[in-house]
């Protein structure tokens, strides 16, 4: 699939292919191989790909988004998180921990179920939102 997308992107000259991979369990490894076999395939098509490696964190996962975290930098090097469900009573205050540990940057959050809830992430209005509520 992922060879079958880049083949496509090329041809029609997209400015951007997504390649979602939801379903990975950082405890399966062989759905971690998986995403280490897409990579490859990938970078066979274009070498400098990806240019951009979301990890999808859940808000109500608590302490276990760290190690999450680390097992997918290991495999796919991220270059950014999402994190999710942030509507609910879910904090997210694990974040702060992955971001420390991995240096990678938040880049979006979730606060509803639609397109129009995933917002760009603003630091200070993470922390007044811990404080507050």
């Amino acid at each position: 699939m992922a060879h079958d997308g880049v083949s496509a992107a090329l041809a029609r000259k997209a400015d951007v292919l997504i390649i979602d991979t939801a379903g990975r369990l950082h405890t399966q490894d062989h759905l971690m191989r998986e995403l280490e076999k897409i990579r490859r395939v990938i970078q066979r098509q274009l070498p400098d790909a990806p240019h951009e490696t979301l990890l999808i964190l859940d808000a109500t996962t608590g302490q276990n988004a760290i190690q999450q975290a680390q097992q997918f930098q290991k495999v796919v090097k991220c270059t950014g998180i999402v994190l999710t469900k942030l509507d609910g009573t879910a904090k997210g205050g694990a974040i702060l921990s992955v971001k420390l540990k991995l240096n990678l940057p938040v880049k979006y959050i979730g606060v509803g179920e639609t397109v129009e809830d995933l917002e760009e992430f603003s630091a200070d209005a993470f922390v007044d939102g811990l404080f507050t509520g």
